[in-house]
């Protein structure tokens, strides 16, 4: 029996990994803006290159990750991650430009987060896990509790050896990945097979309202990352705290209370109502935001960052699931879509937060009230999303037998017929047994749809039955009409 457990501490270190990319350098802004003469709306390309290259490497990572492999692939984002660590301490040395050495070793660390964003959930679903809810809401948390750790262990090796030692930090934090390497070249490593193919790119780009879906997505990313690079820099430069304060009670603690939300979410989120509590927590945004851009106070600022990861903890998860629930047969290219949507707003939200600090003299205040604009437009579109018709899909039940490719369907299908025949003496109509996809399947006037929060299918009428009844009502009342 293969050891899956190692495989699910791999993804686990692998999200690890990916916390430590995206938010140890936020944790320099001030050291490289003050010791590189690098302004402010500069250091923001940073988070900004990151990003972007995240969202090439989600756009072209389903063409060539089949091809080349899990393994290959996964091996390889932990060593893009490592190497990328390593050279942040280094290029900015060699290069007459420190920000190019900066923005290179960013774009090669960015490589492997992309990567990993892309390869570890697949992977941890492909293993034969008993409770893979659980497994799955767990690993989706330890980019939270990564984050944690990074910001706290950061902070504390400041404070002990001095801020001019981050170069030897960086190195330290090489390690994970480095380690994770090990990890992922002899883990036991499943793959997805026989996935179908759900609605194309050209499909969903032809909906109105996936495009409402995009919107959300950018938006959520946005009004996340935003505050949660420039979280650091705020609290030092906007509140006046010492940097170890700052950190510990600005990026680390908005880091726990979006951990927080998601866990609630993995837990609860069948139990409530997914639509109202994410516009309560865009709400709760635009308070956060305007608590940071308004507020004198050092108590006040920490409380809007504090609670702003609570309020964006749902974003991204919750745009998903209303996504799902929209485009049942949206399959990966809906994924792949709203994951590029979701690092395209993480992008331009810290770019846009830079630049107008910049512009604003150096007031990170003002960056941050301009900030304010995502989570307003997040709920616009939400209040858009409310007006649209809700069709309840399930009418009744019907069992079926789920399985993850079309050989083990097969075999399952001829072990049941040889039964039914053998052992039975009845005879199974093949005509009528059907094969693949549910929600490809017409069976009796239905069809299936999938609930991606439960990780299971729901039965409901097929849109050709639906259309049928119709057109025998209106019939049946033309006819009604008629007959007075």
């Amino acid at each position: 029996m293969p050891n899956y457990r190692k495989t699910k501490v791999a993804c686990y270190m692998g999200f690890i990994t990916q916390a430590i990319a995206a938010n140890f350098a936020p944790l320099l802004f001030l050291k490289f803006h003050n010791d590189y003469q690098i302004a402010l709306g500069k250091v923001a390309l940073i988070s900004t290159c990151f990003f972007l290259t995240q969202l090439l490497v989600d756009l072209f990572c389903a063409k060539f990750v089949d091809k080349i492999g899990y393994r290959i692939c996964i091996v390889t984002s932990e060593v893009c991650s490592a190497a990328g660590l390593v050279g942040l301490a280094f290029l900015p040395e060699v290069f007459p430009e420190p920000l190019v050495g900066i923005i290179l070793s960013v774009i090669v660390y960015a490589v492997g987060s992309g990567l990993i964003e892309v390869l570890c959930s697949p992977i941890v679903e492909a293993c034969p896990f008993d409770n893979k809810e659980a497994t799955m809401s767990l690993l989706h948390s330890f980019y939270c509790w990564g984050a944690v750790g990074t910001i706290v262990i950061s902070t504390l090796f400041f404070a002990v050896f001095g801020m001019d030692s981050w170069k030897w930090l960086a190195v330290l934090w090489a390690l994970v990945p480095a380690i994770n390497i090990y990890n992922f070249a002899t883990c036991p490593i499943e793959h997805l097979v026989d996935e179908g193919k759900g609605m194309g790119i050209k499909e969903l780009f032809r909906k109105p309202l996936f495009w409402l879906s995009i919107c959300l997505m950018i938006c959520s990313g946005a009004s996340e990352l935003a505050m949660a690079q420039w979280a650091s820099a705020y609290a030092e430069a906007a509140l006046g705290l010492s940097k170890t304060v700052g950190d510990l009670a600005g990026p680390c603690m908005f880091a726990v209370t979006m951990g927080i939300s998601r866990i609630i979410f993995g837990k609860y989120g069948d139990k409530m109502d997914l639509m109202k509590f994410m516009i309560g927590s865009g709400i709760l945004c635009v308070i956060c935001y305007l608590l940071a851009s308004v507020s004198l106070n050092p108590i006040s600022g920490l409380i809007g960052c504090i609670i702003c990861g609570f309020s964006v903890g749902i974003m991204w998860p919750g745009t998903i699931s209303i996504s799902s629930e929209r485009f049942p047969a949206g399959g990966t290219a809906m994924f792949a879509l709203l994951a590029m949507a979701g690092d395209l707003g993480g992008s331009i939200g810290p770019g846009i937060v830079g630049r107008v600090t910049q512009s604003a003299g150096d007031n990170i205040r003002a960056g941050m009230g301009v900030g304010l604009l995502f989570p307003v437009i997040l709920l616009i579109v939400l209040f858009i999303f409310t007006r649209q018709k809700i069709i309840n899909e399930s009418f009744f039940t019907i069992h079926y037998i789920e399985v993850i490719s079309q050989k083990t369907a097969q075999r399952v299908m001829d072990s049941i017929t040889k039964y039914i025949e053998s052992k039975l003496l009845l005879k199974v109509n093949r005509k009528k047994s059907k094969i693949g996809r549910p929600i490809e399947i017409k069976y009796l006037g239905s069809t299936f749809y999938n609930q991606f929060k439960a990780k299971k299918y729901k039965a409901k009428a097929h849109e050709k039955s639906v259309q049928k009844v119709v057109r025998k009502w209106n019939d049946q009342r033309q006819t009604g009409s008629a007959r007075r």
